[in-house]
């Protein structure tokens, strides 16, 4: 499927998942895989071995079920702060999109787009699917726990109940929500941006430029400065305060680290889940055309999808997933429809029908379109894209993502035979081969 929700799971959700019903995952999103996803999976390098495997073949199982189509690495969360608040890119929290590292404008036939060339994040990610375990990985993945081990709930529970000696103890998360709506619309928002630098965090070193572009700025609140730091400020006051309230216990360290998913829960349709925690605090910071999953339940349609396009013809399911399952079933039946009915184009239905009605005639299935074409053409003649700088880069004509990717997974062929088939002779040229 080129497009479906946007979603983002953690490991849990993954974990659940066989290859098969993991294809389906990989088919039926755009994933977009969080940093936080990767360091933790990475973490996992350092655990004990457990019933003879090794920790590679732990995270490789892991790997060969991560999204490797259609799926992106997010930027990292403290880079996409530390660029706002210094007015480098302001981040639209409002699309639901990934934001990617990487990209290039370019023109292709006329036309602005961006191409997006494999950023660091990427690489690691490719060569971890690939089994490639580099140390400076497994040197990240041990900081990561040792990071986790240092996290001491039990001094940011005393500290928050010495701060707030007449703090009304919220009785439930929803008055949680409330103070820290709260805190964000204090009339000193000086005070306000200058306490969430320090507990989001920020280098002590920005402080200065930061608060000299906010005075220059007409001292706007701290959602107008800054809205995604303003969010991410918003996740980690609620959790403090949650811990000070006995509302989220404090013997668990890595409640800290479940919470730091919901940094990027801006950039998604779809969030999914089996932990607990997240199961009870996402709810408070959807937006509204956002919508949670529990990992079971998105589990148990990946595996209604698998069953039902098993049922096919082989000479269908030789075609590829991009041929026959391009859009979900018409049937509401299935959590995906439901999905793409709520967060996709409303006339996905029609453009499924007149889909079907192309993909059912062989010599147009196999044409490749006039945007390959024009990408192959450049490719073959040696002639790159031409970069330019476009106005509205919101709004490119393409995006093109260079990704490798194995063309069969688990018991699916996910391409045409055609794309399949095809090689690059010696003189660099595509051609269709036996």
């Amino acid at each position: 499927m080129s497009a479906g929700p946007i979603l983002i799971f953690d490991k849990s959700t993954l974990q659940s998942l066989n290859v098969d019903e993991a294809v389906w995952l990989d088919h039926s999103y755009l994933c977009n895989i969080t940093p936080l996803f990767f360091i933790e999976t990475l973490a996992d390098l350092e655990k004990e071995v457990r019933a003879g495997r090794t920790s590679d073949q732990v995270v490789g199982s892991l790997a060969m079920k991560t999204p490797d189509m259609g799926s992106s690495v997010n930027v990292h969360h403290t880079t996409l702060i530390l660029d706002e608040l210094l007015g480098v890119d302001i981040v639209d929290t409002r699309t639901g999109r990934p934001h990617i590292g990487g990209g290039v404008p370019m023109e292709l036939g006329g036309k602005s787009g961006v191409m997006f060339k494999p950023s660091q994040e990427d690489e690691a990610f490719r060569r971890w699917q690939e089994g490639d375990f580099l140390t400076i990985e497994r040197v990240a993945a041990k900081a990561w726990r040792d990071a986790l081990s240092k996290i001491d709930l039990e001094s940011v529970y005393s500290l928050f109940k010495e701060r707030l000696p007449q703090w009304n103890k919220p009785k439930g998360l929803d008055e949680v929500k409330r103070d820290v709506d709260n805190v964000l619309v204090h009339q000193d928002q000086e005070n306000v941006l200058r306490m969430a630098l320090s507990l989001v965090g920020v280098p002590s070193d920005y402080w200065h430029a930061i608060l000299e572009r906010w005075q220059k700025t007409n001292r706007p609140s701290v959602r107008d400065f800054a809205p995604y730091f303003a969010y991410v400020f918003s996740v980690d006051l609620f959790f403090y305060f949650a811990v000070a309230a006995d509302l989220i216990g404090r013997g668990r360290p890595s409640h800290k680290i479940d919470m730091a998913y919901l940094y990027y829960l801006p950039f998604c349709m779809v969030f999914s889940s089996n932990d607990k925690l997240h199961q009870t605090i996402v709810p408070f910071f959807l937006r509204e055309r956002q919508t949670f999953v529990s990992g079971t339940d998105l589990k148990a349609d990946l595996q209604a999808l698998d069953q039902h396009y098993s049922s096919l013809p082989e000479e269908i399911k030789n075609r590829g997933l991009a041929t026959f399952a391009f859009y979900p079933p018409d049937d509401t039946r299935f959590l995906i429809t439901r999905l793409w009915d709520k967060h996709m184009n409303p006339r996905w239905r029609e453009h499924k029908h007149e889909h079907d009605a192309w993909s059912s005639k062989k010599e147009k299935r196999d044409a490749p379109s006039p945007l390959m074409e024009a990408i192959r053409s450049a490719e073959i003649k040696g002639a790159p894209m031409k970069p330019h700088v476009p106005t509205r880069m919101s709004e490119p004509n393409h995006i093109v993502i260079k990704r490798n990717v194995r063309a069969k997974k688990g018991k699916w062929e996910r391409f045409p035979e055609v794309m399949r088939n095809r090689r690059k002779n010696e003189r660099g040229e595509w051609e269709d081969t036996p």
